[in-house]
């Protein structure tokens, strides 16, 4: 999945820190980030490339380390300086297929924190300029005093199955076309497993039991913390389809799945697991 970077190893601990010349700056705007393409692979711009660009007095935000370098958000710079060091603007979307994987990992990552910071430059109490903590990864008005910690949200990965078929969907009106499991954001006041039952009602009509948990992965495109379960269809297997949801839902056999390994997300390995009958 997009988190298994070993060798490498990610530290996401805070550090209240400048740039090193060997860390990598990452700049985006909006859904773009910017690149560079050397056989084949990308890398991000380093910090005496960014230096170059901006100068020592720019601003830089501590993200991340993986292994020995970090990483650091900046603002975006003009669209000719990029171009002129031989970077371009890529659509997050490369994410999905680029390498090597622990710059795919730290490139998303760092998205996922560039919009968080982005969408708390002001207090949602007061309206006050929010300045970092210094401490934690957290923004704090110097107003009224309230916190603001980077926002993760629980949602449900589900492999209904019925024997040996499984169902799997597509979604309404999303960028990503290809076959998925049923998935839904845990509401306030539910359990993980109540999430699971009233999302496949919800989508598709049908009740289930014998919910197990799979495992978890960080999905920094959404914001997400995604828990997978495999449960089991309880009574009728007639789909009642929830259109604005979902674009179609089809049982499948084991044997007949529409899906081929990514190595990208955990609803990929669900669907790879169950078709390889493996086990966990």
């Amino acid at each position: 999945m997009i988190q298994d970077i070993a060798p490498h190893e990610y530290h996401n601990e805070y550090k209240n820190k400048q740039p090193e010349e060997r860390d990598c700056i990452l700049f985006y705007e909006e859904r773009k980030v910017l690149v560079k393409w050397e056989d084949g692979k990308i890398r991000f711009p380093s910090y005496p490339e960014a230096v170059q660009w901006h100068g020592t007095g720019a601003g830089y935000t501590y993200l991340f380390t993986i292994d020995h370098t970090g990483y650091f958000l900046s603002e975006c710079i003009c669209p000719e300086v990029a171009a002129a060091a031989g970077f371009v603007w890529e659509d997050i979307r490369v994410f999905r297929r680029v390498k090597p994987d622990h710059l795919r990992f730290a490139g998303v990552t760092g998205w996922q924190l560039y919009r968080w910071y982005g969408t708390h430059r002001f207090c949602g109490r007061c309206g006050s300029r929010m300045n970092p903590d210094g401490r934690e990864r957290m923004m704090k008005c110097p107003k009224c005093g309230n916190m603001e910690f980077p926002k993760i949200c629980p949602a449900v990965i589900i492999a209904v199955t019925d024997g040996n078929r499984i169902l799997m969907s597509k979604y309404a009106g999303r960028e990503f076309k290809k076959y998925a499991l049923l998935a839904g954001f845990n509401e306030i006041g539910e359990t993980i497993e109540e999430t699971v039952k009233r999302e496949v009602m919800e989508e598709v009509g049908l009740k289930v039991k014998n919910i197990t948990y799979y495992k978890s992965q960080p999905w920094s495109f959404s914001d997400t913390l995604l828990l997978g379960f495999f449960c089991e269809l309880d009574g009728d297997s007639r789909i009642t389809l929830d259109e604005d949801e979902l674009a179609l839902a089809e049982w499948f056999d084991r044997e007949h799945m529409p899906v081929e390994e990514d190595g990208l997300s955990l609803t990929n390995e669900m669907m790879m697991v169950f078709k390889n009958q493996v086990t966990k």
